[in-house]
C-alpha cells in the first residue's frame, strides 16, 4: 500500500516567486510553484520542495553484492537492495523501465528502520540503493544509511553518477561504496540521444568528489552495438579513470541486451567485449571485467603482476577464492585492492521481499 508521505527535500534553494532550484542532481532543475522536477518525484509546493517517493519502496531484494556489480568490496557479502520509482535519465534501453519511468508514485511503505531490520533478519552485511537512481530518493537513502551505519551495516549506491558535488559530500560519511554506471563509453552524443542527458560533465565531477571523500568506486560501462561500442571512446574513458581514480579502479564492461524502446539492436558480440577489455587494459587499468556473460574468463580476478587466478566467478557468485588473509596473491604476494573481508556465509540466492 502506498501512503504518499510528503517529505521536505534536501539540497534545494528558494528563488523569487516561490520558485526553487533543486541541487541534488546535475540537472539542477528550476521548478516553478506547483510543478515537478525532471525526475517526476520532486514537487514544488508554495516555495518548498518535497520528495514524494520517501520510503515508498517499489523493489526490495536481498542480493549478492556481485549483482551490483562490486567485485572488490566485501566479496561474497549480501545486501538488502531497495528502490523507489523515478529517474533523472530517460534511457531508451533501461532494463528497469517499468519502475524507473513510472509516472505514478507506487510502492509499499518501507521506512528506514524497517529496511535496516530486514537487512539484519536476512543476514545481509549491507544495504544497496539501486535498480532506479538513488539520487532521486536521496532523503530516503540518507536516513536509511545513517541508521545502517549505527547497526554496523555498510551502504552502497548503484548510480548513473549524475549527482552534484554537494550531494556527494552530504552522503559521503555514510556511503561506503558506489558503482557508477556509464553508457556508450561516456560519449556525450550517445547520452543526449538515448538518455536525454544534456551534459556528461556532472558525472566526472561527482566521481572526483567521491574519490576525494574516500568512497570505494567501481565503474561499469554498457557496450551497445553499433551506437555505443567505440573503442576510441572506451579507451578514453579508461584513461580518464586511470588518471583521476587510479589504475586499480575496477572497470566492468557490460553486455547490452535489447529492452524497453531499444529492441531492434542485438546483444553485444562477445568479441566486441573482449576487444573493449583489451582496450581498457592497454589504457593502464589493472582490473577489467566482462559482465552479463556468465562463465567468461574475464569475470574472474587475476593478479596484475603474475597472472595468477585469484577469484573465480560465475555470474554473481564466487566459485574460487585464492587470496591470502591479508589480500595478497599467494604466488607473487602482490597486494590486491579488496576493501572489506571475504564473506563465505550468507544467502545462496536472491530473495524478493515485495
Amino acid at each position: 500500500m502506498c501512503f504518499l508521505v510528503k517529505h521536505e527535500a534536501l539540497l534545494y534553494e528558494r528563488l523569487p516567486d516561490n520558485t526553487v532550484r533543486c541541487n541534488l542532481c546535475g540537472r539542477r532543475c528550476i521548478i516553478k510553484d506547483g510543478k515537478f522536477g525532471f525526475c517526476r518525484v520532486r514537487k514544488n509546493e508554495a516555495g518548498k520542495l518535497y520528495s514524494l517517493n520517501y520510503a515508498e519502496a517499489c523493489a526490495v531484494h536481498a542480493d549478492p553484492i556481485g549483482k551490483k556489480p562490486l567485485s572488490h568490496f566485501h566479496p561474497g557479502s549480501y545486501v538488502m537492495s531497495i528502490a523507489t520509482v523515478g529517474c533523472n535519465f530517460r534511457c531508451q534501453f533501461c532494463d528497469n523501465w517499468s519502475i524507473s519511468q513510472e509516472r505514478d508514485i507506487i510502492g509499499r511503505y518501507f521506512p528506514p528502520e524497517e529496511v535496516v531490520k530486514a537487512a539484519k533478519e536476512y543476514d545481509c552485511q549491507g544495504i544497496s540503493y539501486t535498480y532506479t537512481e538513488p539520487t532521486i530518493f536521496f532523503e530516503y537513502a540518507y536516513d536509511t544509511a545513517v541508521l545502517a551505519h549505527k547497526e554496523g551495516l555498510f551502504n552502497t549506491f548503484v548510480t548513473n553518477g549524475y549527482m552534484t558535488p554537494e550531494a556527494v559530500k552530504m552522503i559521503a560519511p555514510y556511503l561506503d561504496a558506489a558503482t557508477v554506471d556509464f553508457k556508450g563509453g561516456g560519449d556525450p552524443e550517445f547520452y543526449r540521444r538515448f538518455s536525454s542527458v544534456p551534459s556528461v560533465e556532472p558525472i566526472y565531477d561527482a566521481l572526483v568528489e567521491m574519490k576525494k571523500n574516500g568512497i570505494h568506486i567501481e565503474i561499469t560501462n554498457l557496450v551497445v552495438p553499433k551506437i555505443g561500442d567505440s573503442m576510441k571512446q572506451i579507451g578514453e574513458l579508461a584513461e580518464w579513470i586511470c588518471e583521476n581514480l587510479g589504475e586499480n579502479t575496477p572497470f566492468h564492461l557490460l553486455r547490452f541486451h535489447p529492452d524497453y524502446n531499444l529492441t531492434t539492436i542485438r546483444s553485444t558480440e562477445i568479441k566486441t567485449l573482449e576487444d573493449a577489455y583489451e582496450t581498457a587494459r592497454r589504457a593502464g587499468l589493472n582490473y577489467v571485467y566482462i559482465g552479463n556473460v556468465p562463465g567468461h574468463k574475464y569475470e574472474n580476478t587475476y593478479c596484475p603482476r603474475c597472472g595468477e587466478l585469484l577469484i573465480g566467478r560465475y555470474g554473481f557468485g564466487i566459485t574460487r577464492w585464492n587470496l591470502t588473509e591479508d589480500m595478497r596473491c599467494p604466488k607473487c604476494y602482490e597486494k590486491i585492492p579488496i576493501k572489506g573481508k571475504f564473506h563465505q556465509e550468507g544467502l545462496s540466492f536472491p530473495i524478493s521481499l515485495i
